[in-house]
């Protein structure tokens, strides 16, 4: 890729970027589709990856191997996937009970437990400091990518990882206490 073509994105030509997408992405959505469990992940962490190498091309050095770098960056996207899917599996693994109140909640006969969950939810949540509060609403309910908290709180991406991995340990302590008074 010439420079010329990375200055035309960095202009903001469109055309520009649809032309890197169009030369790029089947060959990283191949290497995904590979190591993913399903065609649909290989395809949303291509679209991610293309965001991120977008998002990051000024930094790009300008001998850098283009395609090197985003195997990279489709690499790393692949591990956080596997990361985030792990930690899910744990959760749930070491909460069982959280499956089955996903489960069965809806059904009207539970109305009265989901009001208390509502209400350990809430009571837990306030109970938070308001930095531990922040990084949750936005990160899970404004759905703010880490990245973007990391400038937000002027914190690294790692040190942003570990402040939502806090605080969601609070949030569960919390929790847990709320559901026993």
């Amino acid at each position: 890729m010439s420079v010329p073509f990375i200055k035309r994105i960095l202009n903001g030509d469109s055309k520009a970027v649809i032309q890197f997408y169009k030369s790029y992405s089947p060959k990283i959505l191949s290497y995904l589709a590979h190591k993913l469990p399903h065609l649909e992940d290989a395809q949303e962490l291509t679209n991610d990856v293309f965001l991120e190498a977008i998002d990051s091309l000024a930094m790009l050095r300008k001998k850098e191997n283009i395609s090197a770098w985003l195997y990279r960056i489709a690499h790393n996207k692949m591990v956080d996937f596997y990361r985030k899917r792990k930690i899910k599996s744990v959760l749930l693994s070491s909460m069982p009970f959280l499956e089955i109140v996903a489960s069965e909640i809806n059904q009207p006969e539970f109305q009265l437990e989901k009001d208390k969950i509502r209400d350990s939810v809430e009571l837990a949540f306030h109970g938070l400091s308001l930095k531990y509060q922040k990084v949750l609403r936005l990160h899970y309910e404004d759905k703010v990518p880490v990245k973007t908290l990391a400038k937000t709180f002027n914190l690294s991406f790692k040190a942003t990882e570990s402040l939502l991995f806090r605080a969601r340990q609070s949030f569960k302590l919390a929790y847990e206490r709320a559901a026993i008074s």
